[in-house]
């Protein structure tokens, strides 16, 4: 009944041949990679967060602009911290400028 499995011996004692873990299973290239990551990660979100702060500190009076939470407006009026935004005629809210999360092209809101 030895046909289904094979036999599995035992390696002769003494030194591997590769000489040592390799350069795959070396720890300094596994740390190496990681950096790397990190590195890529955390630029990603330094610039995300630029951009961001430059949207911001760019709104001005007319914008049409669209909150976290979905909402679409054009900006009436821009404060230090605070923005005043018509979402219909007459209907005014107030947002934080944090709140903005993109700005559309102008004659957006008009066409939909």
């Amino acid at each position: 009944m030895d046909f289904l499995i094979s036999n599995a011996y035992a390696q002769a004692s003494g030194a591997p041949a590769g000489g040592g873990m390799g350069l795959l299973g070396s720890p300094l290239v596994f740390l190496a990679v990681m950096v790397v990551m990190m590195f890529f990660m955390f630029r990603t979100q330094s610039k995300r967060q630029k951009e961001l702060r430059n949207m911001i500190s760019a709104l001005a009076k007319g914008d049409e602009v669209v909150s976290n939470g979905g909402v679409a407006g054009r900006i009436d009026e821009v404060g230090d911290s605070f923005l005043t935004v018509e979402i219909a005629p007459n209907v005014k809210i107030k947002l934080q400028k944090t709140a903005v999360s993109m700005v559309l092209p102008k004659g957006t809101l008009k066409s939909a």
